[in-house]
């Protein structure tokens, strides 16, 4: 995945209004990582993801 890494995975269908993957990338941001939240159409889910060496490297 282009040398990123994947911190959390989310699924697709959430409670109206309610947007987990992204709240977790802006709390992953205000620690300093370069979190993004990305779809994976295959999974059906919402990935947080840095690029690689972000974390723990």
């Amino acid at each position: 995945m282009n040398g990123r890494k994947v911190l959390e995975r989310f699924p697709a269908g959430g409670p109206r209004g309610s947007w987990p993957a992204e709240e977790f990338a802006q709390a992953r941001r205000l620690e300093g990582l370069a979190a993004e939240v990305v779809m994976d159409l295959a999974t059906d889910t919402f990935l947080v993801v840095v690029p690689g060496g972000a974390v723990g490297e």
